[in-house]
């Protein structure tokens, strides 16, 4: 099983993470979509508070319009954890769900 409170590297996050919108960066992972409008944000942005709770690991969130951008970290350890790639999968799969595109 996984130590949910083992700090991971960049080199162990990167095959979890390729083909989605998030990159090992530091101490967090950062992914960003583009929506086709604001309501479209808030409404990704929703689906992920959902989940986020569900978890009980909240992300940093940017929201604008036509945009919105995470970023996950363990901040109880202060880096990245198993705990960052699951939340991260889950948004990805709600972005792509909702018809969100990669990028800012």
């Amino acid at each position: 099983m996984n130590d949910a409170r083992r700090i991971l590297t960049p080199a162990e996050t990167a095959d979890e993470l390729a083909g989605t919108a998030f990159v090992h960066t530091g101490d967090r992972l950062d992914g960003a979509y583009r929506t086709d409008d604001f309501a479209s944000a808030v409404e990704l942005l929703d689906e992920v508070a959902l989940v986020a709770d569900a978890l009980d690991h909240h992300p940093d969130v940017r929201l604008g319009w036509g945009r919105i951008a995470f970023e996950l970290s363990s901040h109880d350890v202060g880096g990245v954890t198993f705990r960052d790639l699951e939340l991260a999968r889950r948004i990805d799969a709600l972005a792509e769900a909702q018809g969100a595109r990669t990028g800012n």
